[in-house]
């Protein structure tokens, strides 16, 4: 994991990416990181930017529910590529299931590295994303050592 690296978020919904974006670009400046945020929403896309790539990502937050590709599709294309999944970089779901066992189930099953529900207004998105930022900052990491 590239500690400066991209924040990558994908979601289909145009409203939801926007304030994951606002509310990050907050979280970045108010801890003096150095993370640039790229926006999707569609799966495709964001494959063929991870595969582009010639470094690894900081962190890729994805919603579940899209049309085409869905989260759980875009998680397993990307776990089951060696070159991306070397890339080592944190996948975690951000979405509006909420607490829908079969969803955490089957996230936890591919390795996810965090399952949370969308907050519903600014405050708590602040404080849900600076704890995953924070969090992800001092995580250690096979490709960090």
């Amino acid at each position: 994991m590239n500690l400066n690296g991209q924040i990558i978020v994908i979601d289909d919904d145009v409203e939801d990416l926007d304030i994951i974006k606002e509310v990050l670009e907050d979280v970045i400046a108010e801890n003096s990181f150095a993370n640039e945020i790229i926006t999707f929403d569609n799966g495709e896309d964001t494959l063929k930017y991870l595969r582009e790539m010639p470094f690894a990502p900081f962190l890729i937050i994805s919603d579940i529910n899209m049309p085409r590709m869905n989260g759980f599709q875009i998680r397993q294309t990307v776990f089951d590529d060696p070159p991306l999944r070397q890339k080592c970089a944190p996948y975690i779901f951000l979405t509006t299931s909420g607490d829908n066992t079969a969803f955490m189930r089957q996230s936890y099953e591919m390795s996810i590295q965090g399952y949370f529900t969308k907050p519903n207004d600014y405050t708590a998105y602040h404080q849900l994303l600076t704890d995953i930022l924070r969090y992800w900052k001092v995580a250690k990491l096979a490709n960090r050592i």
